[in-house]
């Protein structure tokens, strides 16, 4: 599911599209350190309906394995990611960001995977 929102980081800023993207296909492989105080308020923002839509979208790096596969990353918005897996809510709102080896290569350095598929 896709809608518009007005809001912009510096990675998706001519992106307007925003997608609900499963939980469990995201991959964070740094660790956050998370402020509670942020992500209780959060959750709460998040809970209520009338005010859910002003928590803006997490950055995913959406990069196509050499076989066809789709794997994502997020190493942003921890806070907001937190909250979400808190609430057990299956999906997160995010802006998709096509990227590439060489792009999660500036994110993990070593770490980073030789090959997707």
């Amino acid at each position: 599911m896709a809608c518009n929102i007005n809001s912009n980081s510096v990675h998706s800023a001519a992106i307007t599209e925003v997608h609900m993207v499963p939980m469990s296909v995201i991959h964070r492989p740094i660790p956050s350190v998370l402020d509670e105080e942020k992500v209780q308020s959060l959750m709460s923002t998040i809970k209520n309906e009338t005010t859910e839509d002003d928590v803006p979208p997490i950055d995913v790096l959406w990069i196509k394995g050499t076989e066809g596969g789709d794997y994502f990353y997020s190493f942003g918005g921890c806070h907001r990611y937190e909250a979400y897996k808190r609430l057990k809510r299956d999906t997160i709102k995010a802006k998709l960001v096509q990227s590439t080896l060489k792009d999660l290569y500036h994110y993990m350095g070593a770490s980073t995977p030789k090959n997707l598929k």
